[in-house]
C-alpha cells in the first residue's frame, strides 16, 4: 500500500512540475509564436478615419467629435438605466456620462487602428478606460481625498449622491471595466489578447497606475488598444513610451492650468492645488519652465511614434498636440 502511495505522490509531482515548465517556458515561446504568425497571415484594416499628417486643424476637431459620440453611445449602452433603478448605477452614470473630452478612449481607439485593428474591436476597452477614469475622479473629490465640490461644471459625485454611494460607485465602475473588457470584446479577438488587456486594467488602478500618476495611467490605456489591434511587442512598448510622454505632459499643463485659468473656465475649483499646498511643476519649476517641460515631452511623444507611418499616426500626434494646447 506504500509503494502504491509513493507511486502516486511521485506521479503528482511529476505533472504539477511539467505544468510548471509549460507555464513558465514553453507557454511563453509558444504564444509569442502564435502571435507572429496570427501578424503575418491576417490581413490589417484600413483606419476608419481620413486624417493624414497634412491634415489641418479644423479635420482633427471633426474626428474628435466623431469618436466622442461614438464613445458616449457605446457607454450609455454599457451602462443603461433599467428597473429596479438603484442609486449606485445612477451615481456610476452620473460621473462616466457627465461629458469629457474621451481623449482617454480616443487614443486607445488610435492605438488599435494605427496597429491595423478594427474601431469596433477597441471599443470595449475604450470604454472600460473610461470607467477607470470616471473612478478616479469620484475619488479624487471625495473628502479624504482633494475635498472637491465642482467638476465639469456640476457639482461633484459626493455632493449629489453621498460619500457612501459615491465610494461604492468607484468599486462598481473599476468592476464594470474588467467585467466589460471580458464580456463585450469581440471573439475575434485571441483570448490571450484580452487576458492581457485585463492585466493593464488592473495595473491601471494599481501602484503603477492611477496612484503612480498621469503618465503610467495613460501608458497602460494606449496599450490596451494596441494589445487588442494586434500589435508586436515592438509596437506596444513604442506606444507606451508615446502615452507616458503625453501622460506626463497632461498632468504638467494641468497643473499650470490650476494657477492661470479660472474656475469657471476650467470647470472645477482653480487654485486648489496652491490652497492645498500640493508639490506640483509650477510650484517647482515656476509657469514658464513648467511649459516649456510640456514642450519638450509633446516632442519626444511624438519622437516615439516615428517608427510608425505618419499618415497613420495623425491621430496620435494631434491628440500629443491638442494636449499640449489645451485651455481647460
Amino acid at each position: 500500500m506504500e509503494n502504491k502511495e509513493v507511486l502516486v505522490y511521485t506521479f503528482i509531482s511529476i505533472f504539477i512540475s511539467l505544468q510548471f515548465l509549460f507555464w513558465r517556458f514553453i507557454w511563453p515561446r509558444l504564444n509569442a509564436a502564435m502571435s507572429s504568425l496570427w501578424r503575418q497571415t491576417s490581413h490589417r484594416d484600413p483606419p476608419s478615419h481620413t486624417l493624414t499628417a497634412e491634415s489641418f486643424e479644423s479635420e482633427f476637431l471633426s474626428y474628435m467629435k466623431r469618436k466622442s459620440k461614438l464613445v458616449n453611445k457605446a457607454l450609455e449602452e454599457a451602462v443603461p438605466l433599467c428597473e429596479p433603478v438603484l442609486k449606485i448605477r445612477e451615481a456610476m452614470r452620473y460621473t462616466l456620462l457627465s461629458g469629457g473630452k474621451r481623449i482617454r478612449p480616443m487614443i486607445c481607439l488610435a492605438a488599435c487602428e494605427l496597429v491595423g485593428g478594427k474601431e469596433s474591436t477597441a471599443m470595449p476597452a475604450a470604454c472600460a478606460i473610461e470607467m477607470i477614469h470616471a473612478s478616479s475622479l469620484i475619488q479624487d473629490d471625495l473628502p479624504c481625498m482633494d475635498d472637491d465640490s465642482l467638476r465639469r461644471g456640476k457639482p461633484t459625485n459626493h455632493k449629489v449622491f453621498g460619500e457612501n454611494i459615491a465610494i461604492l460607485a468607484v468599486d462598481a465602475l473599476i468592476a464594470l471595466a474588467i467585467k466589460h473588457t471580458v464580456e463585450s470584446t469581440s471573439s475575434e479577438v485571441p483570448p490571450v489578447r484580452v487576458l492581457r488587456a485585463v492585466l493593464e486594467i488592473v495595473k491601471a488602478v494599481g501602484t503603477e497606475g492611477l496612484v503612480a500618476g498621469q503618465a503610467a495611467d495613460l501608458a497602460g490605456e494606449v496599450v490596451m488598444g494596441a494589445i487588442v489591434g494586434g500589435a508586436s511587442d515592438e509596437e506596444i512598448e513604442s506606444l507606451r513610451s508615446y502615452a507616458r510622454c503625453v501622460g506626463l505632459m497632461f498632468q504638467v499643463v494641468d497643473d499650470v492650468l490650476d494657477v492661470t485659468k479660472s474656475s469657471e473656465e476650467l470647470g472645477k475649483t482653480a487654485g486648489k492645488d496652491l490652497i492645498s499646498g500640493k508639490l506640483t511643476y509650477p510650484k517647482v519649476m515656476g509657469v514658464e519652465k513648467s511649459r516649456d517641460y510640456a514642450d519638450k515631452l509633446n516632442r519626444e511623444a511624438r519622437e516615439h511614434l516615428k517608427t510608425f507611418d505618419s499618415d497613420k499616426a495623425a491621430p496620435l500626434l494631434f491628440l500629443a498636440d491638442y494636449v499640449f494646447n489645451r485651455q481647460n
